[in-house]
């Protein structure tokens, strides 16, 4: 039989030749009709792309927005003024050009000269006109309770204040009898326009309107400048503001001048013109983005895409595993590998396309649209002008769609390396874990720990960060030998545990980037609370309580000649409204001449025991040199300006149980000490020779320095739950010439007072003349309990997720055998039983192998901020290393139980039977 005629195919065209060369134009194609088939599948897809898309979409717009320019800020401090000036508090002065922020002051020169207008007139060029802007605190009575109120005192009506308050509705206040406030203001006292606000000193003023300030929404009374309210009971006001018209713009040079006399201005036209760094002269103040910040945003940013690429890649195996027919038919008709890959990887672009376009409008628009709220709620500023962040969404752009790319990797080289054949006849060959993969996990794994112990020993967190990094992408690439050996031990399970485990060894291409998604959430959550648990504990030994823990006070600041409080008020409104068992008197030193003064005792560290680095007394900074010798002296191991007894209190013993929480027969010894002479202390390193050294101190007239010293027996009391504290009695202040006052009233309570309880004591005191407030000494842990169940919950979701589309992707690719199991008499309960177990596998795998990443991580990170201070000093107390257990439990326990929980809820028992060759 002769051979058959083959006639030659006519050249392909130059764009045929085109598509066949690349082969991207026919795979987007079939990207894009493939999506528009599978919409469930597409839709997830694109929403897991879109979701941190929209969220970093959201924060970099938003951050553009309330990251206001120089003329924006300038304008809500000065208005419509040519200039700001304030008052330093000694001269010369260093500023910075554009904020009326002090980098240096040369010389201090307190009280040189009078901080007045008279003053300003003759520093700033002639025929300028000033007015004074105040910013202070008053105590407003509500109907039953008191209301603190963040005051300005501007005088509304001068041009210049234009821009600094809007008035939303009625007018500035326009006399001394008038008041604008806030909305805020007006919901916390129930005072509407037109009503009348009282104050606790009983004054009274007529809401004439509803005031904003721009620049701090928490700011919530306008009083009119030349009537300022006079309430003793609120705070002292700060430094006041002083807007400025010069007849001409006030230049860099002019502004210098003012520096010179102790006077900081920030001008119009410097703020538009801003001189360059070498004019300006400041020091220690930069805005560029260093190295280290970079570094940290790009590792920050590979751990969140490989989180996502994790999450998204088992969604792109649903989709190629239900397509491998139709990509063995392609192959079957002269497609390569390469072909194949792209056909995946162009769902990829697409969907990534899809999503970030999604994302970018979800996010832009959400973050137009909650301006508002995120003014009032989390900035408590309103933000500037309507701008989005063009660098920063370009960034976005590309992360994601690389990230795309990235999750449909896997899935492409999986169903490049399918068997054509099997894949034709609907049978599955078993995928094997290939050793090189292997090798580079453990190569990866092992190159990160070492570069994580690198970075801890020379205490670089970029270094550990880096490390970690490629320490998870090692694990992640080891994970699918390890569910190749776990599945060994399936001989030893019941039915359904067994299937489920060969079944999830078999289609590792699926579960291994689910489980490592669940290994990722996981590892990051336990990480972050390992370090939130570790700052907690270090707070909280740092932390030193005026009064012992749980105890009220209530401050009186009673001095000699002034009018004695109303101590029997305080303490009924204590006894009745709190926990109280018992009330003291708390009294401290005075001047016994100067009402005025500001005098004192303080316990004085021995010569021998008082560390020599100080800065303060060098009058300069330390080198590194001796910051080497002052960390590894034990006399400088509490810094500097802690060698002393902390405040110091007057007793006679009545009250040493309030005031330091000791009992017992400790406090019977110190209390004939006190009796007897003799001061009680609670550091012993201010003891010598059973001594202690006192040093009087008259700081009137400005001065630092003892004016007399004298000596005391003392009695160390060490079972105080007070920090630091000296306790003197009445002889030794009288011995020392000083007086004593009331200071406050002390409430010992059996429990911590709760919130309610001491807003009610508060409101109640408010109501004395003058107001009191009572604070609880507590140190909360509720922000770190917050941390931690938001840390869980997230880890949850995540984890559950994760588990919940491995799930569906291991049910989708088990129909065939599912029925072939109903076929062989297999209950309909099983089916529901495997989807259990196999989520049980990823859930339970996923999150035992996070937590040890996690924990590994967290003690490499507190290793090397340990150690980044070991040699400096002063330096911070050390992280204790600990195990966030709450964070714990809820990954490697709970979770895993709630997928597997929900999953055997949620799967159908019974499916219709399939046709398989």
């Amino acid at each position: 039989m002769s051979a058959p005629v083959v006639f030659p195919a006519p050249p392909p065209s130059r764009a045929a030749r085109s598509d066949l060369r690349t082969g991207w134009a026919p795979a987007l194609r079939v990207a894009r009709r493939e999506s528009r088939r599978g919409k469930g599948r597409s839709a997830l897809i694109a929403a897991l792309i879109a979701l941190p898309v929209a969220a970093l979409a959201y924060a970099a717009v938003s951050y553009d927005m309330f990251q206001l320019t120089p003329t924006e800020s300038y304008q809500r401090l000065g208005g419509a003024a040519d200039a700001v000036v304030q008052f330093a508090p000694g001269a010369p002065v260093r500023q910075d050009p554009t904020s009326l922020t002090m980098s240096e002051v040369t010389v201090d020169q307190p009280g040189a000269r009078p901080h007045t207008e008279e003053v300003l007139r003759g520093l700033l060029p002639a025929g300028s006109r000033l007015v004074v802007d105040r910013s202070f605190s008053v105590l407003a009575r509500a109907a039953t309770r008191s209301v603190e109120l963040t005051s300005r005192a501007l005088d509304g009506s001068d041009p210049m204040t234009r821009g600094i308050f809007t008035i939303r509705r009625g007018h500035a206040p326009r006399g001394s009898g008038e008041v604008a406030l806030s909305e805020r203001a007006i919901a916390a006292t129930g005072v509407a326009p037109g009503g009348t606000l009282r104050l606790s000193d009983g004054s009274r003023y007529r809401v004439v309107g509803v005031v904003e300030f721009p620049a701090n929404l928490r700011e919530t009374a306008l009083f009119d400048g030349a009537h300022p309210p006079t309430d003793p009971a609120g705070s002292g006001a700060d430094e006041p503001n002083w807007l400025v018209a010069t007849p001409a713009p006030l230049t860099w040079a002019y502004v210098r001048q003012l520096n010179l006399q102790g006077v900081l201005a920030l001008s119009r036209e410097v703020v538009g013109h801003p001189p360059s760094a070498a004019d300006a002269g400041v020091t220690g103040r930069s805005t560029d983005v260093t190295a280290s910040d970079v570094s940290l945003l790009v590792i920050v940013a590979g751990l969140a895409g490989l989180e996502i690429v994790l999450l998204a890649g088992p969604a792109f195996a649903v989709g190629a595993r239900r397509r491998s027919r139709d990509l063995a038919v392609l192959a079957a008709n002269g497609a390569n590998a390469a072909h194949l890959r792209r056909v995946v990887l162009a769902d990829g672009v697409v969907l990534g396309a899809l999503g970030t376009a999604a994302g970018l409008g979800v996010g832009v628009g959400a973050a137009f649209a909650g301006r508002g709220p995120l003014a009032d709620h989390v900035a408590f500023a309103r933000p500037g002008a309507y701008r989005v962040f063009p660098l920063a969404l370009a960034g976005i752009v590309i992360f994601a769609l690389v990230t795309a790319v990235l999750a449909a990797t896997v899935p492409a080289f999986v169903a490049a390396r399918q068997d054509v054949v099997a894949a034709l006849a609907g049978r599955r060959g078993v995928t094997r874990s290939r050793k090189r993969w292997l090798v580079l996990g453990l190569a990866l794994t092992a190159l990160g720990t070492a570069v994580a112990t690198a970075g801890a020993r020379a205490a670089s967190s970029n270094l550990v960060l880096t490390g970690l990094a490629t320490g998870e992408i090692g694990l992640v690439l080891c994970t699918p030998a390890l569910v190749g050996l776990i599945s060994r031990a399936a001989r030893l399970l019941p039915l359904a545990p067994r299937i489920a485990l060969r079944d999830t060894a078999r289609n590792r291409g699926a579960s291994a980037p689910a489980i490592s998604a669940v290994m990722a959430a996981v590892a990051g959550t336990v990480a972050i609370g390992v370090y939130a648990v570790s700052g907690d504990l270090r707070d909280r030994a740092t932390y030193q309580p005026e009064i012992p823990p749980g105890y009220a006070i209530v401050r009186v600041g009673s001095g000699p000649g002034a009018k004695p409080p109303p101590v029997d008020a305080i303490s009924r409104l204590l006894r009745t409204g709190l926990p109280t068992r018992a009330v003291s008197r708390v009294t401290g030193i005075a001047c016994a001449t100067d009402p005025n003064g500001s005098c004192g005792l303080r316990a004085a560290m021995p010569s021998d025991r008082v560390c020599p680095y100080d800065e303060t007394a060098r009058n300069r900074s330390l080198t590194a040199a001796e910051q080497r010798s002052a960390a590894h002296d034990p006399r400088c191991a509490d810094g500097p300006g802690v060698g002393d007894g902390g405040p110091t209190y007057v007793d006679d013993g009545t009250s040493l149980a309030a005031l330091t929480g000791a009992s017992g027969e400790e406090v019977n010894r110190a209390t004939r000490t006190l009796r007897s002479g003799g001061v009680v202390v609670l550091r012993p390193e201010l003891v010598r020779n059973n001594q202690v050294t006192l040093e009087v101190y008259n700081d009137s007239d400005g001065s630092l320095k003892p004016t007399a010293a004298l000596s005391a027996p003392a009695y160390v009391l060490r079972g105080s739950a007070v920090g630091r504290a000296t306790i003197v009695p009445p002889a030794i202040v009288a011995r020392a010439g000083l007086a004593q006052h009331l200071d406050g009233v002390v409430a010992v309570t059996s429990r911590t007072p709760t919130a309610d309880e001491t807003q009610r004591v508060t409101d109640a005191l408010s109501l004395l003349k003058p107001a009191y407030t009572v604070q609880v000494e507590q140190p909360s842990d509720h922000h770190l309990n917050l941390i931690l169940y938001i840390l869980g919950i997230a880890g949850a979701v995540i984890t559950i997720g994760a588990a919940a589309i491995a799930t569906g992707l291991a049910a989708a690719d088990s129909r065939p055998d599912l029925a072939t199991l109903a076929a062989v008499g297999a209950s309909p309960g099983l089916r529901r039983r495997l989807s259990l177990s196999q989520t049980g596998v990823i859930a339970g795998l996923g999150s035992l192998m996070g937590a040890a990443a996690g924990l590994g991580a967290a003690v490499a990170v507190l290793v090397a901020l340990n150690s980044r201070y070991d040699q400096s000093w002063p330096a911070p107390p050390p992280y204790p290393i600990t195990v966030p257990w709450l964070n714990l439990g809820l990954a490697v326990v709970v979770v895993p139980l709630v997928a597997m929980a929900g999953a055997g809820l949620l799967t159908r028992s019974r499916l219709p039977v399939e046709r398989r060759l």
